[in-house]
């Protein structure tokens, strides 16, 4: 059955939370989750972009069977409308997703926040989950392309590096809320354990290691030591990374 979209009053906050995949999207999606003031929702372009570009991803078929996959709905769906009544909507977003035929207009009905990672790290963990992975399914050069987008529309967004944030969760939730004029921020730090109702069809596949925490990991350890494509895949990956991790909160 498709995601069913009800229709209430406009939120008082839309957060779009912009990231590639391995990125710690899953579980910053949990946290804001956490909020009872706050609904979520997990990639709701994902179907609209197997649909249209016809990649062979896990659980594909089903994918597409249970989502809107016209990506102008799915796009008036972020701007205006929220699965409940709260006044938080928060939107898990892969920038992959987000094709040249999309539309983009509807960022400025939004907050946008920009998700990072060092590419070594997702490569590395991408690699564990789905073989030979493309620049363009890392997401890196489309988040620049959307960043830049909403600078163009007179925005300062969000930048957010995971690694950094890990180090020291609280402190850091409370800069995110402190940012987006949110309180409560320790409420956001833990969840239980099995997944969330939300969760995308997706989830089964790529989801496993969030559904078994209950809160964020501790730090990470030093960058992996990637060799031969994965290696040239990271370094082509690193300038898009170093572009908006000078702009980051913290």
């Amino acid at each position: 059955m498709p995601y069913v979209w009800i229709l209430h009053r406009m939120c008082a906050l839309k957060i779009a939370m912009w990231s590639g995949p391995r990125n710690l999207s899953t579980a910053m999606m949990y946290a804001f989750a956490q909020r009872p003031d706050c609904a979520v929702v997990d990639e709701p372009f994902y179907g609209a972009y197997l649909h249209e570009t016809g990649l062979d991803h896990p659980m594909k078929d089903q994918i597409i069977a249970g989502m809107e996959t016209d990506a102008e709905v799915v796009a008036a769906q972020c701007s205006l409308v929220a699965p409940t009544a709260k006044p938080i909507y928060y939107q898990k977003h892969m920038t992959h997703h987000m094709l040249p035929s999309f539309p983009l207009g509807w960022l400025a009905d939004v907050t946008n926040v920009f998700l990072i990672r060092h590419p070594a790290r997702v490569v590395a963990s991408y690699l564990a989950k789905r073989e030979n992975p493309k620049l363009g399914e890392l997401g890196y050069v489309q988040q620049i392309q959307i960043y830049d987008r909403c600078l163009a529309m007179g925005q300062a967004p969000i930048v957010i590096d995971a690694t950094l944030f890990r180090r020291n969760p609280l402190e850091n939730m409370m800069k995110i809320c402190a940012a987006l004029n949110l309180e409560n921020a320790e409420t956001m730090l833990r969840w239980r354990a099995g997944g969330h109702p939300s969760d995308g069809i997706w989830a089964k596949h790529w989801y496993g290691a969030v559904h078994q925490s209950t809160g964020f990991a501790g730090p990470e350890a030093d960058l992996p030591d990637l060799t031969g494509p994965a290696a040239t895949l990271a370094k082509s990956a690193l300038p898009f990374y170093l572009s908006l991790y000078e702009k980051r909160l913290f």
